[in-house]
């Protein structure tokens, strides 16, 4: 596991003790319902219930059997006695340790889920703060129109309900257990005990199975945890972007006493940004490595199984860390709408020039001939220091067409913000619903 980035609800997740209470978990499940069918004496199970891993005897015998699942079985059946011998009846191995994985991977996905509603919540309140704040809209890097900072986070917030759907998604197809025997033919048990074992763990069970569960359902849940890291370095190296020195249009967090660079006194560094970005090329390595466990010889061998101690734990581990990580970011994150502002009138008025070609257009122009018109004036606005509207009016051809009273109103920074309330409610959501959201979240 990587320790630096584990936090204490996902570590105890994915921790032994609570992979081997897992294991007892569905031990114990399986021998109330081999109770249920008459098949061992029901005046066995307080005892059984009572059984308790002794972890230094475990390694004790593991060094000896060199198999995880012969060596749990010893150390429970020493706390147990005579009744162990119903312990484990009719199963193999990946009957338990796959059910209990599933158990694990449930209790990860709620965890992220948590994550993901926190997320929200803040990327929520930033949307609804900035909804009509400018700022310059970007494509290729370049200045393009403006936009506003709340039609960003509005962007941000539809893509995350995406990946909680996504999740959601994920946990159905994972939460499955399988009870089948050594090749999944019930031979030693039977699709009832499985039914009402898997009832008491609250899976279903897997309507068909070899010896495992098969493995595009883990791989379901590890590229679902790759599309919401991508989709957080996404939002992160959009950060970083506004946090350069010459845009500084947005920064992360940086906290009094906190330092950049041991050389230089002045950095301020998107780090946790940075450190968001590096996390999710991690977890899609991890995906890969997912789909890689689909093809096993037979449909079962365990050339699976040494990846999955380290994928499933870790991807789990980072991404829990990296939503964290990223709602403090928003949480703290700084805005300034001046130097957006600022930003916006860099090019002196040259965002505007679809406007006017438009308007040109509008005046019968062929769209040929506008385009030559306004392009000529803005490639002067480029290289020289005159506004683009100064230009314009300075334009016999231009302003023959389009008289300076009808090309000042043209440049109105608010004509390219009139529809975000529409954009809001296209997706659903009036501004107090965005509130809404923002309350049932908040006491879900």
């Amino acid at each position: 596991m990587i320790e630096r980035y584990s936090r204490p609800e996902m570590k105890r997740v994915w921790s032994d003790e609570n992979k081997f209470a897992k294991w007892l978990e569905v031990e114990i499940a399986v021998c109330e319902a081999w109770a249920e069918l008459g098949i061992i004496p029901r005046q066995t199970l307080p005892k059984i219930k009572m059984a308790r891993v002794n972890f230094k005897l475990m390694d004790e015998i593991l060094k000896e059997t060199h198999h995880d699942m012969t060596a749990f079985l010893g150390a429970v059946a020493a706390s147990v006695g005579p009744e162990s011998r119903f312990i484990h009846l009719g199963l193999t191995s990946s009957d338990v340790m796959d059910t209990a994985l599933s158990l694990q991977l449930v209790e990860a996905t709620e965890i992220l889920n948590q994550d993901i509603k926190d997320l929200i919540i803040v990327l929520v309140e930033k949307a609804l703060k900035y909804k009509y704040t400018p700022m310059m809209g970007r494509t290729h890097g370049v200045h393009a129109e403006p936009t506003s900072f709340g039609l960003k986070m509005a962007l941000w917030v539809d893509e995350m309900n995406r990946n909680r759907l996504r999740l959601r998604e994920a946990e159905r197809i994972i939460s499955v257990g399988k009870i089948s025997g050594a090749v999944g033919t019930y031979a030693t048990l039977s699709p009832e005990l499985e039914e009402r074992a898997c009832a008491k763990l609250k899976l279903q069970p897997a309507p068909v199975s070899s010896q495992i569960l098969q493995r595009d359902r883990h791989a379901q849940f590890v590229t679902t945890l790759a599309i919401i890291a991508s989709s957080l370095e996404k939002f992160a190296t959009e950060i970083r972007g506004l946090q350069r020195t010459e845009t500084r249009e947005a920064e992360e967090p940086f906290e009094a006493g906190q330092t950049g660079s041991s050389a230089m006194p002045h950095k301020r560094n998107p780090e946790l940004c940075e450190r968001v970005c590096g996390i999710s090329r991690l977890v899609r390595g991890y995906a890969l490595t997912s789909m890689e466990n689909i093809a096993l010889w037979h449909e079962r061998d365990i050339s699976h199984s040494s990846a999955e101690r380290i994928i499933l734990p870790d991807a789990s581990l980072v991404l829990d860390y990296s939503l964290a990580t990223f709602t403090r970011v928003m949480k703290g994150l700084q805005v300034y709408p001046r130097q957006m502002k600022r930003n916006i009138e860099l090019t002196k008025g040259l965002v505007f020039s679809q406007r006017v070609l438009l308007a040109l257009i509008d005046k019968r122009l062929s769209r040929q001939q506008a385009y030559e018109m306004v392009q000529r004036n803005a490639m002067k606005a480029w290289k020289g220091g005159k506004s683009f509207l100064t230009l314009l009016k300075a334009d016999p051809e231009v302003v023959k067409v389009l008289p300076a009273e009808e090309l000042e109103p043209l440049f109105d920074y608010d004509y390219y913000l009139r529809y975000v309330d529409d954009i809001f409610q296209r997706l659903g959501l009036t501004e107090n619903q965005w509130k809404d959201i923002l309350n049932r979240n908040r006491g879900e």
